[in-house]
């Protein structure tokens, strides 16, 4: 057993410290690094190259000021400029227009259904036909519509309360003056509604757009306001007005009618000098908004918050 214990004590010796195991395997490499950002995935990939182009494509690709305009919900002021761009306009009928008090619905942007327009002329007659000069007397905005009124709408006669204003006066006189409240053409419920159903809240749009969701049934090409002839005779600085869609002081409520449309509210009150005023308001706050300051016929102050 000694030449045993003494052969395994020279063989110890002789070993180097590095095990001879260890030596035979090859060099262990560093621990590989991924870039910041980036995963390791853990089940295979099945997308086709095809598809991958598609995605990176379509993430890589910039939404068009259009597109992302349709994204945004309807701003006030941009109401104030349909109203303004559209509101009054003469134009030619393309199909029959249906009365009754209902109104055509069709989904904006979409053709409509011609069995269902044929419907309702049979059940609210037709109140013009293709070819015929009719005019757009009134745009209501709501959640998901516009409702457009043409020649008075279809919704029958205003009601007494309905054209009825009342302002602050002096005392404790206040004023009261009847409008024409829905039907400032004079048009006295015989004419048709049209309703642009967009089965979500109203996107941005612009006037343009709004007539060509009208376009399959009004014909806006070549058409000239009946106001045309008169704005010709004005002095240039009106005309020029009236051209760049704005109020200017010495303007008459016509002229103002004609520039900006009929205001969305309207404000009387008197001076320490008991000069009676009326404001035309235009938008709302904190929404540009204009006010259009009379004294008598004439214009004699505009603002405009924000500057």
């Amino acid at each position: 057993m000694n030449w045993l214990a003494c052969a395994l004590t020279v063989f110890l010796l002789a070993m180097p410290d590095t095990p001879r195991v260890a030596r035979l395997l090859p060099p262990k490499s560093p621990p590989a690094q991924l870039p910041p950002g980036e995963t390791l995935p853990v089940l295979p990939d099945f997308q086709t190259p095809a598809d991958k182009n598609v995605q990176i494509a379509a993430a890589s690709k910039t939404p068009s000021k259009e597109e992302k305009n349709r994204t945004e919900k309807l701003q006030p002021y941009t109401r104030l400029e349909i109203i303004r761009y559209v509101s009054g306009e003469f134009v030619k009928v393309r199909k029959s227009l249906p009365g009754g008090k209902k109104g055509f619905r069709f989904a904006a942007g979409k053709p409509f259904d011609e069995s269902e327009l044929r419907r309702s002329i049979n059940k609210g007659g037709s109140v013009a036909n293709p070819g015929d000069t009719v005019q757009i007397t009134k745009i209501e905005f709501r959640d998901k519509e516009i409702v457009v009124d043409i020649n008075g709408g279809g919704r029958g006669r205003t009601r007494f309360r309905d054209r009825l204003t009342i302002t602050a006066g002096s005392g404790n006189n206040p004023d009261v003056n009847l409008n024409r409240g829905a039907n400032p053409a004079g048009y006295q419920g015989n004419g048709s509604t049209l309703i642009l159903d967009f089965g979500k809240a109203l996107p941005e749009m612009s006037p343009e757009d709004v007539k060509d969701y009208l376009g399959p049934l009004l014909d806006f090409s070549r058409q000239r306001s009946a106001s045309v002839n008169w704005v010709e005779t004005l002095p240039p600085e009106f005309q020029q007005a009236i051209k760049d869609r704005k109020a200017i002081v010495g303007m008459d409520r016509e002229m103002v009618v004609a520039a900006m449309g009929r205001p969305e509210r309207k404000v009387r009150e008197r001076d320490p000098d008991g000069l009676e005023l009326e404001d035309w308001i235009y938008g709302e706050p904190p929404s540009k908004t204009i006010f259009v300051t009379f004294a008598g016929e004439r214009v004699i102050r505009v603002k405009e918050f924000p500057r």
